[in-house]
């Protein structure tokens, strides 16, 4: 075993020593009573108290530089017992929290105990802080954006960027907790489900994080940025996704349960399930190393994790060197995706069933060894590209040839392919087994590779893949990071192995299967729709229907599926609502309901009739929007290249707008009718390149300058209204979705890269 992997595991045992040093301290504390407080607004806290246990209704101010409550001092403990922190009604949209809850301000030796805090766009905030502990708190149902994307495709206004965050840029998506600049302390016990982000460290180090649950929220369950000499164990970061929509797109937006960005190295990463997330792991070296082709996110640990059934990948880590052992990745589109890894250890990992198992581009020095490769259809890929890349300053300042690897030791089964190369120097194939392999290996454009000692053979059967695990290199296991006593493993846990169908993504983000929940089989334009009664176990009975001719049944079991078929008369306005029997539930904003009391949920479909007459157009350098505007006006008065009668304004993708129409310098003008039933609407436009709305001749919509795909609104009554929409795209990504929701709304979804903002 070289240095690099030596050090990564030496760290693991390092690590541990302080941890269990700081544990005993903090147990061997006497436990005086402390003195009692009941919390005000704009409180500050300079010495040990305890929270008299109730409901505290305090209304955050917007700033981020404030909070409610202030923690400044050294040796201070707050125990809040089970009181409550509520920043707005559970019952408001989860959009519309703001403000700090709880600011730690410097300080060393301070403890969190026991809070419950909801409704903030940050719950707890620590700068500059040593021996931090926040033990046994609960910071659900904070603040999270509305999503975009739909059931049959997404929107690009819902992916995420993280990768500036030198003036704390990730504030403006909001985290349960937010640590920055702070050393040395204990992360345990915190529960923070239902939000955006759950724990995001930047500039910290030296943190134990253990035995949390971070799952179901829309973002991240942990994010790191310079953040290194951490110890992540035996926590749960489960479904911390968006961006996936069975049989439809599978893209994770940049969502993860655990993400390194930016110079994280020497980091401990062991027997957490992070499952269902975005990506499992998402690393990346950061700018710096884009730019200079030095440093990365290098000598991190992952041991004993489970990453499997990631919309994306299951690990993805770039640009950097680290060690993969003994992990799990399954049901994912890429179990490890390595771009650019270089000196990297992958042994004794179990990929089942991803589309690929490994993928390195551009690696160097890379051993892959012992790890099991159970029905992925390409186990192993590596590549480059013939020429040296250009559209960044790494491939300038590093060697970046795809060369050089270690493949020992391995038990292939039931791939299509065993190992894929191209444009690959130096690559030894040995001592691994080959079972119900189409092809062992297609190589392209290498060279320099070598077998020796492999197995091959014909019945995939006579490996019981199960228990054909093969065992560590004695010097890999002696170094392992033990496991805590009591710590929490991955387990197979109905939740945990179910396969990617199991994420479900509503415009609130990812469903967690604790309440009954109506959901699309397939498209929710599908006539009739097919609706999957989803959750606990129990029974479920029809209370109340609007707008509806018929039903496939009205009573049965969760898991039946009922086929809905609307009145022709009802415009595209109808509801159903479902009364749930069985298990206790928790809904999405936290309600408790216990076992056998009634809890009703519905689906509700809004859609005005409109009948679009669209009509498209190519323009030139004459003809631009952006600089001719009198000549664009000509232009959509010529005749179109094609004219489409449709009943939504719903395109995006790259390419085309339509068969009919070339990919780039398209415009679109329609024009439409709707007629509203008494009451408040938004008309809401979702762009990428340009576009402009006039609502019965009033211009009421002007975002005209190119952007990304960004949202827009406008204020309807009830009554009769005439629309017209016009569009332009340059080139690239193309989105436009006019569409008509209840009530006032202006929720501006999931904040862009900060130079947007």
């Amino acid at each position: 075993m070289n240095s690099i992997a030596r050090t990564a595991l030496h760290i693991a045992l390092v690590s541990l020593v302080p941890v269990a040093a700081s544990t005993a301290q903090s147990a061997a504390r006497p436990e005086a009573p402390l003195p009692t407080v009941e919390l005000r607004p704009g409180m500050v806290i300079t010495r040990s108290v305890r929270v008299v246990p109730k409901t505290y209704r305090l209304r955050a101010p917007a700033s981020l530089d404030t909070s409610v409550i202030t923690i400044r001092g050294d040796s201070i403990t707050v125990d809040f017992a089970g009181a409550t922190l509520e920043g707005q009604s559970p019952s408001a949209d989860p959009d519309h929290a703001a403000g700090v809850a709880i600011r730690i301000d410097g300080g060393h030796d301070v403890r969190i105990l026991n809070a419950k805090v909801r409704g903030y766009k940050v719950g707890v905030l620590a700068r500059g802080a040593r021996g931090l502990t926040l033990a046994d708190n609960d910071l659900s149902y904070n603040w999270k954006p509305r999503l975009y994307s739909l059931v049959e495709h997404e929107s690009l206004v819902d992916w995420l960027s993280f990768h500036h965050n030198e003036h704390d840029e990730w504030l403006r998506y909001g985290a349960a907790i937010y640590l920055a600049d702070v050393s040395g302390g204990v992360i345990r016990g915190n529960t923070v489900e239902q939000g955006m982000n759950a724990l995001m460290l930047v500039r910290s180090d030296s943190l134990r994080i253990e035995s949390n649950t971070f799952s179901f929220n829309t973002g991240l369950g942990i994010g790191l940025y310079r953040s290194s000499f951490n110890t992540i164990m035996h926590n749960r970061a489960d479904y911390d996704v968006r961006g996936y929509s069975e049989g439809f797109y599978h893209r994770g937006q940049d969502s993860a349960d655990l993400l390194m960005f930016e110079q994280c190295s020497h980091n401990v990463v062991a027997y957490n399930s992070m499952t269902h997330g975005g990506d499992g792991l998402f690393l990346w070296a950061g700018q710096h190393t884009m730019d200079t082709g030095l440093g990365g996110a290098n000598d991190n640990l992952f041991y004993g994790n489970d990453f499997s059934f990631a919309p994306a990948n299951g690990m993805e880590a770039t640009f950097s060197r680290n060690a993969f052992i003994a992990n799990r990745v399954e049901g994912s589109d890429y179990g490890l995706w390595g771009g650019y890894s270089h000196d990297s250890k992958v042994i004794g990992n179990v990929f089942v069933r991803n589309r690929t198992g490994i993928a390195i581009e551009h690696g160097q020095d890379n051993v892959i060894a012992s790890n099991v490769f159970d029905g992925d259809s390409t186990a192993i890929w590596l590549f480059g590209a013939p020429v040296s890349p250009t559209d960044s300053g790494y491939p300038m300042h590093h060697d970046s040839r795809s060369r050089d690897y270690d493949i020992r030791g391995n038990v292939f089964a039931s791939n299509r392919v065993g190992v894929r190369a191209s444009n690959t120097t130096h690559v030894a194939i040995t001592d691994n087994r080959f079972a119900n392999i189409d092809s062992l290996t297609v190589l392209r454009d290498t060279s320099g590779y070598r077998f020796d000692a492999d197995t091959t053979l014909a019945d995939a059967a006579s490996i019981d893949v199960e228990h054909a695990m093969p065992p560590l290199p004695r010097d890999v296991a002696a170094h392992a990071p033990a496991p805590l006593p009591g710590g929490i493993r991955p387990a197979r846990s109905p939740m945990e192995r179910r396969d990617r169908a199991s994420i479900i993504v509503d415009e609130w983000g990812p469903y967690d299967w604790r309440s009954p929940k109506l959901w699309p089989v397939d498209s929710t334009h599908a006539l009739p729709l097919h609706l999957a009664v989803l959750g606990p176990p129990g029974t479920w009975r029809v209370v109340a229907r609007r707008g509806i001719a018929s039903l496939s049944r009205t009573s049965g079991r969760m898991d039946d599926t009922i086929a809905v078929t609307p009145r022709r008369d009802a415009t595209g306005d109808w509801s159903l609502t479902l009364e749930y029997r069985g298990q206790a539930t928790v809904s999405p904003r936290g309600e408790h309901h216990a076992a056998g009391e009634p809890v009703r949920f519905s689906y509700d479909h809004f859609e005005p009739v409109i009948a679009w007459t669209a009509r498209l157009f190519t323009w030139n350098a004459s003809t631009d929007p952006r600089a001719h505007a009198s000549s664009f006006a000509e232009l959509l008065h010529s005749t179109p290249i094609v004219t489409q009668h449709v009943s939504r304004l719903d395109y995006e993708g790259y390419g085309r707008l339509t068969r009919c129409a070339p990919a780039d310098h398209v415009a679109l003008e329609a024009t439409g009718a709707v007629q509203l039933a008494p009451g408040a609407y938004t008309l809401r436009a979702i762009s990428d390149d340009a576009v402009r709305v006039w609502v019965d001749g009033t211009l009421a919509i002007d975002h005209w300058t190119p952007h990304e795909s960004a949202l827009d609104f406008a204020s309807l009554s009830g009554g009769r209204h005439t629309l017209r929409v016009q569009y332009y795209q340059v080139d690239g990504w193309n989105e436009l979705r006019v569409e008509i929701v209840r009530g006032v709304q202006r929720s501006l979804g999931t904040p862009g890269t900060p130079a947007e903002h």
